[in-house]
């Protein structure tokens, strides 16, 4: 029915609420932390295994913040374990990526032009491909490099890299970008699951029992600790690309996540220094500004041209047929056409629009019906497209599309 539609795209805005709300938190704990570790600073009369402090003034207070490298001495009786967010931020954006790209795989995950893939293995392509990106920088992280963090840094870089390639060759441009980001974040919130929290648990079970803890768990724990601080702002970036066409749809995608990646480590390093009072790295805004001027220049060679190929298009599956052969969708396919094909293109024609927003094609009848939900919603139930409907759409041009997607029938809404 419609009106499982109007619930589903709520869960799917719920999900991601709930995503932005957590990555808030998380990021900004961790980039909090980071620069209180880098600005601690020795003082006369710290106890006993204090490495540094810091004072800081906040909300009309001052705050007297002392770290220590292993333990203190004695365990207070209040401990803030800072946890949940991360581990909430993985869970609602696993949630999203189910949401979006697996129940939608037919629209947004799988390429045929690429890869003639069945849904479920599309949808085990991506759980799968999340699990072996841990397995392989653990072991990466475990090996004697763990005691290289330069070298081990520039390996990390490779493999995200050519992860990025290899998911381009399988999926939609935007499922790739997306992938990545994922799979990077999957890599920072089991740093912190299966790494950072058991170690301080030993720490911290080793001082309950009276033992002196081991340092190494950490020297560790910082390790990962900064390799989730450089990676943070490319997953941001990754996780936004879905809605800009020029980072997902280019043919080289991958190069410009390369290229945002870099870029992470030139701004955190920028305020990595400035917070441990090393100075100011103005150098690294030009490295960065030369950068970001190669993602432009990469993302005006064009687009994938693999995903406008009408040729090698997946057929429309059973349902999407249903829309394309439904009652009304000759009128509906004509307002669409009319109203939005110019951007929705191939060849968009509209000033100032070079590829079609979101990857979304609206210029064949075999497009509409792929499309049949989203154009309901958009342009059906709201009137969010055209944007400002800066086409002229008219409200019985929006009527007949609401009665094409109604008048379909439960059974094939109720599988979209």
């Amino acid at each position: 029915m419609p009106e499982t539609v109007i619930l589903w795209e709520w869960l799917a805005f719920a999900v991601r609420w709930t995503h932005v709300i957590t990555a808030i938190a998380w990021i900004g704990s961790s980039f909090y932390f980071i620069a209180l570790d880098l600005g601690l600073q020795k003082a006369p009369g710290m106890p006993k295994g204090a490495h540094g402090e810091e004072w800081q003034v906040h909300g009309g207070g001052f705050y007297h913040v002392q770290k220590y490298l292993v333990a203190p001495e004695r365990m207070p009786e209040h401990l803030t374990w800072f946890k949940w967010e991360s581990y909430a931020t993985w869970l609602s954006g696993a949630a999203l990526l189910m949401v979006t790209y697996w129940a939608g795989a037919n629209l947004y995950l799988i390429e045929p032009a690429k890869a003639d893939l069945a849904i479920w293995q599309g949808i085990a392509i991506s759980a799968g491909s999340l699990a072996l990106g841990w397995l392989i920088y653990d072991g990466l992280c475990k090996s004697p490099l763990g005691n290289r963090p330069t070298v081990l840094m520039g390996l990390l870089f490779v493999a995200l890299v050519a992860m990025g390639w290899a998911y381009d060759q399988i999926f939609t441009g935007r499922a790739a970008l997306l992938h990545l980001g994922a799979f990077t974040a999957t890599i920072m919130t089991a740093n912190v699951f299966l790494i950072i929290m058991p170690n301080q648990r030993i720490v911290v079970a080793d001082l309950k029992a009276g033992r002196a803890p081991d340092p190494k768990y950490g020297k560790i724990a910082k390790l990962r600790s900064t390799h989730n601080n450089y990676l943070t702002l490319p997953v941001i970036f990754l996780m936004l690309s879905n809605h800009y066409p020029l980072a997902f749809a280019s043919q080289y995608n991958w190069l410009i996540a390369a290229l945002i990646f870099l870029m992470g480590v030139t701004i955190r390093h920028f305020f990595n220094t400035m917070h441990a009072r090393r100075g100011y790295r103005w150098w690294t805004w030009a490295v960065t500004v030369m950068l970001f001027i190669g993602v432009m220049w990469l993302s005006a060679l064009g687009v994938n041209q693999d995903s406008y190929d009408e040729a090698t298009a997946r057929p429309l599956t059973p349902i999407e047929a249903r829309f394309a052969e439904g009652p009304g969708f000759d009128e509906a396919a004509n307002a669409v056409i009319g109203r939005c094909s110019m951007c929705h293109a191939r060849e968009p024609v509209w000033e100032g629009i070079h590829h079609a927003p979101k990857g979304v094609l609206l210029e064949t009848p075999a497009d509409i019906a792929r499309a049949a939900r989203d154009i309901y919603v958009q342009a059906g139930l709201t009137d969010a497209m055209p944007p400002a409907n800066i086409t002229g759409m008219e409200e019985d041009e929006r009527d007949l599309i609401l009665r094409w997607f109604r008048q379909v029938g439960a059974s094939a809404v109720a599988g979209l």
